[in-house]
């Protein structure tokens, strides 16, 4: 059954306008009687009928509440140094159907991408409107926020003021794995940073370790950045969260 988002509480009727209307109008073609899930802003979830449609509107009605459990029990942040091409279009959408909670993309020394000021949002637009659509896919409760382009060492310094387990994973960590850092862990939240094509530089590993972050490896082998940022989601989700099973 389709699933849309709205920035409302729940209730008995509801009229979805915007996208979401041009979107079951004219691309879903459906009709009064079609059913849809309807999620909002506090996690709650119902089952609504279509009632009425008008030119950009839809209005829906509450056939009942759904009682769901599509969150995990850990809070992540994905901190994504930014990779060429459209690589954080697929990291993006991958990390929200494993259940982060955000994603902070970060310039740092090694990027080979840069953005003027205009076009940095218009990437954040549209990063967020991928991770939008897999949340709806993937039946979530919530969809993760996709912050502004930030440096990381600028990142660095903020995230350091919140009560978060955050990490580095580093291709250049010789001494203690993800796993590991994991299993002595008890923290709720986290955030985990992967650097770019071309890693992180030595000025920002030796800042990161300045702010008492320790850097983690991911394995033996050198992994693409798309590749490290899904596994250690998948990870720390096993790890600490609900993949693997049903809680």
């Amino acid at each position: 059954m389709r699933r849309i988002f709205i920035s409302e509480l729940l209730k008995t009727n509801i009229v979805i306008t915007g996208a979401d209307a041009h979107h079951l109008s004219h691309v879903m073609r459906s009709r009064p009687g079609d059913h849809i899930v309807v999620a909002d802003d506090a996690g709650k979830v119902g089952e609504y009928v279509m009632t009425a449609f008008s030119s950009d509107s839809v209005t829906l009605e509450l056939v009942q509440l759904i009682e769901e459990n599509t969150e995990s029990p850990v809070e992540i942040i994905l901190a994504q140094c930014l990779p060429k091409g459209d690589k954080l279009e697929l990291i993006t959408q991958k990390a929200t159907e494993l259940g982060i909670n955000g994603i902070a993309p970060l310039t740092s020394d090694n990027c080979v991408v840069r953005y003027d000021a205009k076009k940095a949002v218009a990437r954040q637009e549209k990063w967020q409107k991928i991770a939008n659509e897999a949340a709806k896919q993937c039946g979530r409760q919530c969809i993760p926020e996709v912050m502004a382009i930030t440096p990381l060492k600028s990142w660095l310094q903020g995230i350091m003021e919140q009560d978060i387990e955050v990490l580095m994973c580093y291709e250049n960590e010789e001494q203690i794995g993800i796993k590991e850092l994991l299993a002595h862990s008890t923290k709720k939240k986290f955030a985990v940073i992967i650097g770019p094509e071309g890693g992180f530089s030595l000025d920002e590993v030796a800042y990161a370790k300045e702010l008492g972050i320790p850097s983690v490896s991911l394995g033996n082998r050198i992994l693409r950045a798309e590749t490290a940022a899904i596994s250690a989601m998948t990870i720390l989700q096993y790890e600490k969260g609900d993949l693997g099973g049903r809680q």
